[in-house]
């Protein structure tokens, strides 16, 4: 055995830094390791990103954030989906809902089921089996209670919150664990023999030595791109969009428990609503169309007034060809990125963070942890990619000639499979730990308009008006359910 690793530098504050830290103080902080965050106040964060999927809660609760206390300090509201508007073709709008959608039958999958009987007139859409589709469009929520196979109990939920106050937040839950915060601008890093990275150097002639590194830094990727010269792997190609501008807006009317993402001619629109603001922004190709433009766009779907400035960012979609190199690991921005249209990026940050503890290295840095941590986050970035690009290649627009290039463009080998797969008979096949899962694919294909020719034949063997009186009960239940929980307000 190698001696353990007894001191921890991360570089960098914002949300995934914080993360990072409070995660840390929670689960490494044994009284014998050093946690310490480096970042400047000088050194802005990105800090637009303000929609999550369910999987927060859990980090949340296993670093022990109280969600009531949580929700207040954040400006925090639930999310149960996202609502699309114009992406399958203009006027069309489908919702992408979270949780569990209708019930299985003698083992088979619920889509397969309602494909086999959707024309009847009586078995309605598939978002009318999803407790949190018709919750959604009501405008009501309530946290899911009862059997899981109930229709609250099928419910699942996310948070829309601004990040800038949850790494506030998340600051303080770190520090009062023991996490030690310095501020200063990073000047230099130094190398060992090895070449991994012994120590950083901070304006005013300081230095803070480490044995693990998380990179928190941003695009930039300051210690695993330019330290330890890591790649990156651009994926614009697929993903075209390269520049987003953010904006908020004072509340406006009641509460909606989704995400909206509206598209315009040369890329999207975000709305994000939030107790005390709304959080709006456009993510365009810089190829299709120019800034002044897209301000404009965004200035004219809004539906308050502005509380601040537009933030101007720009971006490449894509990822470090290793996410662990040495014993530099980067999590966020620093590793990655994908735009923000399923929210996934802070999701990514509690990902990478919840592998590295689970392949937690010693100071020998093996390379087995190493690449299983690489081939692990490497898979998951990659299935997002490809959930994401389906959002556009599943286009019926051609109106303009973003939507013509995004609908016309080759695709990942990866997506032309699933693609083919679901095009026949509805089949949808989830690998590993891959995020979304099959009622997410469903929901999207099926709601950009890529019905299949066919079903699993194996459906064939259920009396169809069985089946048929079950989804009928089924879909009262969630009309039900969803009338019973109280207007968000």
């Amino acid at each position: 055995m190698n001696p353990p690793i007894r001191s921890v530098v991360i570089v960098g504050g914002g949300t995934a830094g914080w993360m990072a830290a409070a995660a840390a103080a929670r689960f490494l902080n044994d009284g014998q390791r050093t946690i310490t965050l480096i970042e400047s106040e000088a050194i802005g964060t990105v800090g637009v990103g303000e929609a999550t999927i369910p999987p927060i809660r859990g980090f949340n609760a296993r670093i022990g954030l109280d969600e009531a206390s949580f929700l207040r300090a954040t400006g925090g509201t639930p999310k149960l989906g996202i609502e699309f508007v114009g992406w399958g073709a203009l006027g069309e709008r489908y919702m992408h809902p979270f949780g569990t959608v209708g019930h299985e039958i003698e083992g088979l999958n619920f889509h397969q089921l309602w494909l086999r009987l959707r024309d009847r007139a009586e078995i309605g859409s598939y978002g009318d089996y999803a407790i949190a589709a018709v919750a959604a469009r009501a405008g009501r929520f309530a946290p899911p209670a009862g059997d899981p196979r109930s229709p609250t109990g099928q419910l699942d939920y996310a948070y829309h919150f601004d990040a800038g106050l949850y790494a506030a937040l998340l600051r303080g839950h770190a520090e009062a664990q023991g996490v030690t915060r310095i501020e200063g601008r990073i000047t230099g890093v130094e190398r060992d023999a090895r070449g991994h990275v012994a120590a950083v150097r901070l304006e005013g002639d300081r230095r803070v030595a480490g044995e693990l590194f998380l990179d928190c830094t941003g695009f930039r990727s300051l210690l695993l791109g330019e330290t330890m010269g890591v790649a990156f792997e651009d994926w614009s190609h697929w993903l075209p969009c390269d520049r987003a501008i953010a904006l908020p807006t004072a509340r406006q009317g009641s509460l909606l428990p989704y995400t909206q993402a509206t598209a315009h001619d040369a890329g999207w629109q975000w709305r994000i609503p939030l107790q005390h603001r709304t959080g709006n922004g456009h993510v365009y190709a810089s190829a299709f169309t120019d800034d002044e433009t897209a301000e404009r766009v965004l200035m004219a779907n809004l539906d308050a007034a502005p509380t601040a400035e537009p933030r101007r960012l720009s971006f490449r979609a894509g990822r470090r060809t290793k996410l662990w190199a040495g014993n530099v690991v980067a999590l966020g921005l620093a590793g990655g990125f994908l735009e923000p249209l399923e929210s996934t990026s802070i999701h990514l940050i509690q990902d990478g963070i919840s592998k590295l503890f689970a392949l937690f290295p010693d100071q020998g840095f093996g390379t087995v942890e190493r690449d299983e941590y690489n081939r692990l986050m490497g898979d998951q970035y990659a299935a997002i990619r490809d959930f994401i690009i389906l959002h556009y290649a599943a286009t019926r627009r051609d109106d303009t000639p973003f939507w013509r290039h995004v609908g016309t463009m080759a695709l990942p080998e990866t997506l032309i499979r699933k693609l083919a797969l679901f095009r026949e008979k509805g089949r949808i096949f989830r690998y590993d730990d891959e995020l979304f899962t099959v009622p997410s694919w469903v929901a999207v294909l099926l709601g950009q308009g890529i019905v299949p020719s066919g079903y699993d034949p194996i459906v064939d063997a259920l009396d169809a008006d069985r089946v048929a009186g079950a989804l009928r009960q089924m879909r009262r239940g969630y009309a039900a359910a969803a009338a019973a929980m109280p207007a968000l307000g």
